[in-house]
């Protein structure tokens, strides 16, 4: 009797500790012939077809090390809230490149996909969230992949050129038309929460509030938020906002 006892024992708490923690893993995508590697959050004791979420950094976080891109925004503050309840996709941009390049525009959905496949996600329950360079390849994915994603979180991001030095805007818009009418368009149905510093001057506050203008004028979806007194870095207020998760996954597609 104490024998069997004993086994049960053991077997349960084989069974107990066999969930794996919750957890970072590095992976690698083919596209275009180039081998790009990212990062995935993984849940502890993952469910079957979990929420996936695209998270894109911003231009100090670029280059190969697959490290840089945990350094700001969303996957520190994953470090601190472990018992995230989604999976979440953390690529990296090469130096010198645009998260709304084609080729990285391309790389991110790539290891997204990728992501869902080995994670058994639920394609209904995907979102989006960017900051800064990632705020303008936020926008331009839900440009180029409209009825993907169920919900997009866009911090301190934009549309419109910020210098004739970079490729840093919104890829597609037709000559003569108004950069922000146009994306609001696009976007079609993707409710959207817009995040943005008020005293920004790296990014013009001007960007998302002039988003958040035309959304509102097509009756869409959005959210807006902007912090007073903040600079750039708006995104460690954005994601300690409270409801944003919850309002994230309340919607499907």
């Amino acid at each position: 009797m104490l024998r069997t006892l004993a086994f049960l024992t053991a077997a349960i708490a084989s069974t107990a500790g066999f969930a794996a923690p919750a957890r970072f893993v590095e992976r690698s995508v083919d596209v275009h012939g180039k081998t790009y590697r990212y990062q995935v959050f993984v849940p502890a004791d993952i469910k079957q077809h979990p929420a996936v979420v695209l998270f894109l950094h911003g231009s100090g976080e670029r280059g190969d090390d697959n490290q840089k891109q945990m350094s700001q925004g969303l996957p520190p503050w994953l470090k601190q809230h472990m018992d995230f309840p989604a999976v979440v996709v953390i690529p990296q941009a090469p130096d010198d490149t645009e998260w709304t390049d084609p080729a990285d525009a391309d790389m991110a959905m790539a290891a997204l996909e990728k992501s869902v496949k080995e994670f058994h996600g639920d394609r209904k329950r995907l979102y989006l969230t960017g900051l800064s360079m990632g705020g303008y390849g936020s926008w331009q994915l839900a440009v180029d992949h409209p009825g993907t994603f169920a919900a997009a979180a866009i911090i301190c991001g934009g549309v419109g050129a910020l210098s004739d030095e970079r490729a840093l805007y919104v890829h597609g818009v037709p000559k003569g038309e108004d950069p922000f009418t146009w994306v609001a368009e696009k976007i079609g149905k993707l409710p959207v929460w817009i995040f943005h510093g008020g005293d920004d001057n790296v990014v013009p506050t001007e960007q998302s509030r002039k988003m958040n203008a035309a959304l509102v004028k097509r009756g869409a979806e959005v959210k807006y938020s902007e912090f007073p007194g903040v600079n750039h870095g708006s995104w460690e207020k954005a994601y300690a906002t409270p409801d944003l998760w919850a309002w994230m996954f309340s919607h499907t597609r």
